[in-house]
């Protein structure tokens, strides 16, 4: 609540064409070629609303997407680079979180200010990157100063040892009229042996501020998160801080420096200006599991009523204001992705007002043996690529030949077909147990080449598939 960096531009200043949107999606995500499009021309329309008058931008309304697949098929994965690609705030949550028993479900308005801090701290990250060298050059400045405390003329009050360090000191400048330029001098040699990292184990004198919060708790259906206010930050508004007296090495001071100079420098009132921006006219929510509160109520139970549900989300969904502790947010525009397997209902199962709002729907299909072929091997993030990757920190080349992998892919689609289907995610399952003795046995094994065939993968994972009743267990 996975930062900011500049947007990717193409060649006329724009944002990313949807051809060149859908091409980064690509490189993670195997298939599914109309839901990339979908979302390309989504995040597009995000763009090209922002060219028009402004008089009709407000009028245009983002199109909300409902993706439909099995588990496993890649959903949320497109809607998480999409958010990356986009550089937006992005916030991913089950639909469920407001029907769960015994929790009266929870507050809808709270994805939204979760969205906000997600903003913020995003921001920040980006407005800590701009000040870094300022911030960077004054922490050098006041660790010079803790390494030199008072006035630089006494030896006894400048940490142990470091006067030995300091070679070029001459009788001379211990004279009066020599003292500032003593100083200088000395300090100057600290500038450098501290940009040499010669000073890093030195241990300084450092005052941090520390609040003691008192204990408190709140007994409330929707919890101290769902507060209009930030009770805690009330408190420590109202409670004088303390400094503390710390000693610490040089390296530690300089992180602790850096946040409270950085902090300093950042102009929190355009921090949040920028963050309520960014998740107004940029931010995307996950819907997921949406299904699970599709379709009517059957009977009297325990549960929260899905249809109730739906209705205390369609106000977010068409557009509301919401109170966080950062002011008022608007939901209007933020871009709303839903996703459901949809195996017990439909879409047209949702109350029509919540139809109307996601007017693009897209089917994701499943996937089988080719599919895992490529998702093993292609993307960027492809599985053998990490596994190969986590292998070599013990010095183990792992090499796949192709048979293995055709294997691999073969007994995944078999188990997927004969048990739950799990799409990709039983690659993760396939391959721990194919790997796990390596693994265990890798720090032992020295450096040296493993290669894995077909041959290898049918005597670690033939019988177990076979074993209809373990597999259901264990894959």
């Amino acid at each position: 609540m996975e930062w900011i960096i500049k947007p990717h531009l193409d060649a006329n200043g724009g944002q990313l064409t949807p051809r060149e949107i859908v091409a980064e999606l690509d490189k993670y995500i195997v298939g599914q070629e109309e839901a990339k499009r979908s979302v390309a021309v989504a995040l597009r329309n995000r763009w090209r609303r922002q060219q028009i008058p402004e008089e009709l931008r407000d009028e245009i309304a983002p199109k909300n997407i409902i993706m439909i697949g099995p588990t496993g098929v890649g959903k949320t994965e497109i809607a998480r680079r999409l958010a990356k690609l986009a550089q937006s705030p992005f916030l991913k949550i089950e639909a469920t979180k407001f029907t769960e028993v015994g929790y009266v479900g929870r507050d809808v308005e709270s994805m939204v200010r979760d969205l906000m801090e997600l903003a913020v701290s995003m921001v920040k990250a980006e407005e800590r990157d701009k000040v870094k060298a300022k911030a960077q050059d004054a922490v050098e400045e006041r660790l010079l100063d803790l390494l030199l405390p008072g006035s630089g003329l006494e030896p006894a009050s400048r940490p142990e040892g470091l006067m030995e360090m300091l070679e070029d000191r001459t009788p001379e400048m211990e004279k009066p009229a020599d003292i500032k330029p003593e100083r200088d001098a000395t300090r100057e040699k600290l500038r450098q042996m501290l940009r040499a990292g010669r000073l890093e184990e030195r241990t300084v004198d450092l005052e941090v501020s520390q609040r003691n919060m008192p204990v408190v708790e709140i007994f409330s259906n929707a919890g101290l998160e769902e507060l209009d206010f930030n009770f805690k930050e009330m408190l420590g508004n109202l409670l004088p801080s303390r400094t503390k007296q710390r000693k610490v090495k040089v390296a530690e001071a300089r992180e602790i420096l850096y946040q409270e100079e950085s902090q300093r420098l950042i102009d929190m009132d355009r921090v949040l200006e920028e963050a309520r921006r960014k998740v107004e006219q940029n931010g995307i929510i996950f819907l997921d599991e949406i299904d699970k509160i599709a379709g009517r109520d059957h009977g009297r139970g325990p549960d929260v009523s899905r249809e109730g549900v739906q209705r205390d989300l369609l106000p977010i969904v068409e557009g509301t204001t919401v109170t966080t502790k950062y002011g008022m947010v608007r939901t209007d525009h933020v871009l709303f992705i839903a996703s459901g397997a949809f195996h017990m209902s439909k879409p047209s199962d949702l109350i029509p007002e919540m139809q109307g709002r996601f007017p693009i729907r897209v089917e994701l299909q499943s996937l089988g043996a080719e599919e895992f072929e490529r998702i093993l091997q292609e993307p960027e993030n492809a599985l053998i690529k990490q596994y190969r990757a986590l292998m070599a920190t013990e010095g183990i080349t792992l090499n796949f030949t192709p048979d293995a992998v055709k294997e691999i892919a073969s007994l995944a689609t078999r188990v997927n077909e004969r048990t739950e289907n799990i799409g990709a995610r039983r690659l993760h399952t396939i391959m721990e147990k194919l790997l796990e003795d390596i693994s265990f046995t890798a720090p032992d094994l020295q450096e040296q080449e493993i290669t894995i065939n077909s041959e290898y993968v049918r005597e670690r994972l033939a019988n177990l598939i076979e074993d209809e009743d373990l597999s259901r267990y264990i894959l």
